[in-house]
């Protein structure tokens, strides 16, 4: 059995926090991909790429994160579907293009960073955004260079553009 001892200052400190928090306690509003929106994101990427002759495998994350929807063309190499979920979660954990934390990272091959659970330096994943919020982001691995895997997620993003807001 496993005690907790707060003391007297300890349960000043939570008093004084659960009295602040209750007094400014507020829902919070967000909004979210819908399963319909994260399918057609990934079916884009999939038929722009397939459009240019590259089989690839797509991720689209939300939030949080976590899967919604997870594709890959049946011709796409099988490392290019983990590769696709690493590239979405590096690009909805650092909301910026998975490309440009690459660079930011550059050749420090022990950058504290790439240490994190599927965090990786390579090119090909855009956050998908609501003004500045971050609501997921889409992976795209498979094409012969990040560049033209990210103008296939790109692809995927312009295509729900008019329902990013």
């Amino acid at each position: 059995m496993s005690r907790v001892f707060l003391g007297i200052t300890g349960i000043s400190l939570m008093a004084t926090m659960v009295g602040a928090t209750s007094a400014g306690a507020q829902v919070l509003d967000h909004k979210d991909i819908s399963l319909a929106m994260a399918t057609t994101i990934a079916l884009t990427a999939i038929e722009a790429c397939k459009a240019s002759g590259y089989n690839v495998s797509v991720h689209v994350l939300g939030r949080n994160g976590e899967t919604i929807v997870a594709l890959r063309n049946e011709k796409a190499g099988t490392n290019t579907f983990e590769l696709s979920m690493k590239k979405a979660y590096t690009a909805r954990t650092y909301r910026q293009p998975s490309g440009k934390f690459a660079d930011n990272v550059g050749q420090n091959p022990v950058a504290p960073q790439l240490m994190l659970t599927n965090i990786v330096a390579a090119r090909g994943a855009l956050p998908i955004m609501i003004g500045e919020q971050t609501i997921g982001a889409v992976g795209v691995s498979g094409a012969p260079g990040g560049d033209k895997d990210e103008a296939c997620a790109q692809a995927g993003i312009d295509k729900v553009a008019a329902d990013l807001k």
